[in-house]
């Protein structure tokens, strides 16, 4: 057989192989094809924000030093892990955990039942937000048995630091559905939600790549209103290296977006929003007037926001109660001595106020974090 004859045998057995191959796909995807329709009608839709392009900026002249400074903004975005006051000290890495890690063996984080707020299945709906500081962290220190003891209906998580396809489905709390977003930067920031109670849509982060590409934003929106779950940036704990940015940039660019879904819907906005509002909501507002979260430029920014009609649900019905924190540094036994911030929010449109019947609660008792969870009742009638 001459090498021409060879060639021209090996092709048509290759085309041979190929075809089969097309016709098992074929096949496959026509077996499937009604079940795949019958998994779109019962799933939300999931899309992300639509992208905003920012228009093309002159590179700088000198862009070795521009480009030293990015990391060193990138070095000091600490996300208010820890605080700097009085009788703590700060942490020295945002990966930094306890000196002795809480496991589900040891020191369960449900320690409580959690049978106060009262939730009336159909008419009501218990929304939960959570900086859990590393989402396999916190699965190693009994997260699955708070949820069965909380029973949210919307669970919201940040600080999460983990690729959505590192999570394990089997390990995750039966009858819920999840979603989670991650940096660009692996191990850091990012979001997620558990969802009892399915979205008609889940959108992740606000549009514009410059913001998203932190994973901070997941957007559930149901008939009535819209949940917005966010890792608010922190101006960064070694200088406020991230302050203008926190400033001039996130919060001009996600107040709109907050804005642009106020006009469709009713929010509900919640999560780590990285500031102290006013002196009461941390123990030492006179040694951290300059620290990241209670900056009179931070605190000014999120009061701009509420004037133009919002609400900060707990502070609407706990006016003037001290003492009452969501974020304790690790070091110093900051928690046992109640040396806290109050970092975790749930901001409401006003219009939908008369549907929170009672005020948001702290579950203070929840280990596993430096932050505890919180949590709101929603009337859906």
């Amino acid at each position: 057989m001459t090498s021409r004859t060879k060639k021209l045998k090996m092709d048509q057995e290759e085309k041979l192989k190929e075809e089969q191959n097309k016709k098992e796909t074929l096949d496959d995807s026509e077996t499937s094809g009604e079940e795949q329709e019958e998994d779109k009608k019962r799933k939300p839709v999931v899309k992300k924000a639509p992208s905003k392009k920012a228009p093309a900026k002159r590179a700088p002249a000198k862009k070795a030093a521009a480009t030293k400074k990015n990391n060193k903004e990138e070095e000091d975005d600490e996300e208010i892990d820890e605080k700097d006051n009085e009788e703590i000290d700060e942490k020295d890495n945002e990966e930094k955990e306890p000196a002795t890690k809480a496991t589900s063996s040891s020191v369960s984080i449900a320690t409580d039942n959690f049978e106060e707020p009262k939730v009336e299945e159909n008419s009501q709906m218990k929304v939960i937000s959570w900086n859990v500081a590393g989402f396999k962290s916190v699965m190693g220190k009994g997260f699955n048995e708070y949820v069965e003891k909380e029973k949210p209906d919307v669970l919201c998580l940040q600080e999460t630091k983990i690729n959505p396809s590192d999570i394990n489905k089997n390990s995750m709390p039966k009858g819920y559905e999840y979603h989670f977003i991650a940096a660009d930067k692996k191990g850091h920031h990012g979001t997620g939600v558990l969802t009892k109670k399915k979205p008609l849509s889940i959108t992740f982060g606000i549009g514009i790549a410059k913001h998203d590409n932190e994973g901070r934003v997941i957007t559930l929106e149901y008939d009535q209103f819209y949940i917005v779950n966010t890792y608010i940036p922190n101006a960064g704990t070694k200088g406020l290296l991230r302050l203008d940015y926190r400033i001039k940039e996130w919060d001009v660019d996600f107040q709109a977006y907050l804005e642009k879904l106020n006009k469709d819907k009713p929010i509900i906005w919640c999560g780590d929003l990285n500031v102290a509002h006013t002196e009461i909501d941390l123990k030492n507002p006179k040694t951290n007037k300059r620290s990241a979260g209670f900056t009179i430029e931070e605190r000014t920014s999120f009061s701009k926001f509420l004037e133009k009609g919002y609400v900060d649900s707990y502070r609407h019905f706990n006016p003037g109660k001290e003492g009452s924190y969501t974020f304790w540094s690790y070091m110093g036994g900051a928690r046992s001595k109640n040396v806290g911030w109050r970092l975790d929010y749930f901001v409401v449109s006003k219009r939908l106020m008369d549907s929170v019947k009672t005020s948001p609660f702290h579950r203070t008792s929840v280990l596993g974090s430096d932050h505890c969870p919180i949590g709101i009742v929603i009337d859906l009638n």
